[in-house]
């Protein structure tokens, strides 16, 4: 292979720029010449294709967010889409792919692969969504920026003795509110994959208040609901006043943390690895410490479930 490309694709995450640096100079290194794609599969249609060098990717491993720029693309969706895209990559002389994204950009690095154009995903997101691997490009980062915006809520929900709700991203994956709300202390931990049970938080809420507890912080997951509707009904099962608030998009930016940046260097350095053998349609994860490539078809089709275990222990240390 002479020639490979690499786009981030979706919402950005920290740790994007260091799997891009991590692409580029293992590529250039094995003698494997690398263009950058802008805006994701967008870029592909319209041919916003740039030559890589080393220089191209020095210093970025500590910026969040993506050099190459990212966007969503439904004509990638379509026929014609994705033959204006081969037409671009035909025209630069692109062998493969790196996609750093999450499940949608999975689903274009298959559609690639499926055409000729041997393709690797990597796990770029903050949700931690993605099955077949503990940890994506960005968790890490994300619920480090959410445990320390908890640790400033609780000083003021002290001083102030009240109930704060505070929201986290995570679409329909509740692991940022989880890993978050566990190491961040939180009283209660609403998730998408276990049923809400507002009475019973309430009710522990109370317990809480009996034996003298002045103040409470509930991580809500953006999946279950909106952190006002959750405190609006904890104020009226209780009269307490209750104050809310939503992290938003806080939580992609930042600069990657030690653990996300090794982790993206990792995983953009097996992408080139199996490109060379002419490898396509793997996605790389990690599982238990050990990178591993697997087949994407297999990564779509597979339910990403939390860790239950911690989330009963969020429920034991919150007693």
């Amino acid at each position: 292979m002479k020639r490979i490309g690499v786009l981030t694709s979706g919402g950005d995450s920290p740790g994007m720029n260091a799997a891009i640096r991590a692409v580029v100079r293992s590529a250039i290194y094995h003698g494997i010449e690398v263009v950058g794609v802008k805006r994701g599969y967008q870029g592909l249609i319209t041919g916003d294709v740039v030559p890589m060098d080393l220089g191209s990717v020095a210093d970025i491993i500590h910026r969040g967010g993506t050099i190459l720029f990212t966007a969503r693309c439904e004509e990638f969706k379509t026929e014609e889409g994705q033959n204006k895209a081969l037409a671009t990559i035909r025209e630069h002389g692109i062998e493969g792919m790196v996609v750093i994204g999450g499940d949608g950009s999975y689903r274009g690095a298959n559609v690639l692969t499926q055409k000729g154009i041997p393709t690797i995903g990597l796990p770029g997101t903050i949700d931690n969504d993605i099955p077949c691997t503990d940890f994506t490009i960005g968790f890490d980062t994300a619920i480090n920026t959410v445990i320390e915006a908890i640790d400033k809520i609780r000083d003021t929900a002290t001083s102030h003795e009240r109930t704060y709700v505070i929201e986290v991203m995570g679409r329909n994956a509740g692991d940022i509110a989880l890993w978050a709300g566990v190491a961040g202390g939180a009283e209660s931990i609403l998730i998408p994959e276990e049923p809400s049970n507002i009475d019973q938080m309430v009710d522990k809420l109370k317990r809480g208040a009996a034996r003298g507890k002045r103040h409470s912080i509930i991580l809500v997951a953006e999946g279950v609901g909106k952190g006002f509707e959750i405190g609006e009904k904890i104020h009226e099962k209780t009269g307490w006043e209750t104050r809310v608030t939503v992290l938003g998009h806080i939580q992609r930016g930042g600069s990657p943390t030690a653990f996300d940046r090794t982790l993206a260097s990792r995983m953009g350095s097996m992408a080139v690895d199996l490109l060379k053998k002419g490898t396509g349609g793997r996605a790389v994860g990690i599982i238990g410490g050990v990178l591993q490539a697997t087949d994407i078809d297999r990564v779509l089709s597979t339910p990403r479930k939390p860790n239950m275990s911690l989330y009963s222990l969020a429920s034991v240390l919150s007693i």
